[in-house]
């Protein structure tokens, strides 16, 4: 099975519903920030901090490329999809899905982290904005999932249902 990419907006889900996801498909899970963290030895916060977001967008890219491409679930950063070169890369490796919830859901489980550098000083509208600003990249995918108002059972059930009808060729 090629790799399966779980891409979205913060606090969409994509960490939670990806390690449910794995132990439903027996499959490790992957996250790229915490590959960028244990590669630099920082947090991302940290390399937020110290380095700025355009050095964190390249580290991104570095570890994509590294990562394996089949019998493997990704859960990925905000932000990967904001280079068209990630998303090249996912779309050759492996299927995209987006999960997706409304703004105001998303406000409500992150608004409070501090460690989410982009998110944790953003008013609801700014981070509505921000979202805005890279929903065409996040709709360049395979499989769109609506993560809102539904349990983590139920989302990972519509993933694997759908995960199988793109592998018969039917979307």
């Amino acid at each position: 099975m090629k790799a399966i990419y779980l891409t979205g907006f913060m606090g969409a889900g994509k960490t939670t519903i990806g390690e449910q996801l794995g132990i439903e498909l027996s499959l490790p899970v992957i996250d790229t920030d915490k590959e960028i963290e244990k590669k630099q030895g920082l947090t991302i916060k940290q390399i937020f901090e110290q380095y700025g977001e355009a050095y964190f967008r390249e580290l991104e890219t570095e570890i994509l490329k590294t990562l394996p491409s089949e019998n493997v679930i990704i859960t990925t950063g905000g932000g990967i999809v904001i280079k068209r070169e990630n998303r090249e890369l996912m779309k050759n490796n492996g299927q995209i899905i987006l999960l997706h919830a409304e703004i105001d859901v998303v406000y409500e489980r992150i608004h409070a982290d501090p460690n989410r550098p982009i998110a944790s000083k953003k008013s609801k509208q700014q981070l509505a904005s921000l979202y805005l600003s890279r929903k065409s990249f996040y709709e360049d995918c395979t499989i769109k999932i609506e993560t809102g108002n539904k349990s983590i059972a139920e989302i990972v059930k519509d993933m694997i249902l759908r995960l199988k009808k793109v592998e018969i060729g039917h979307n």
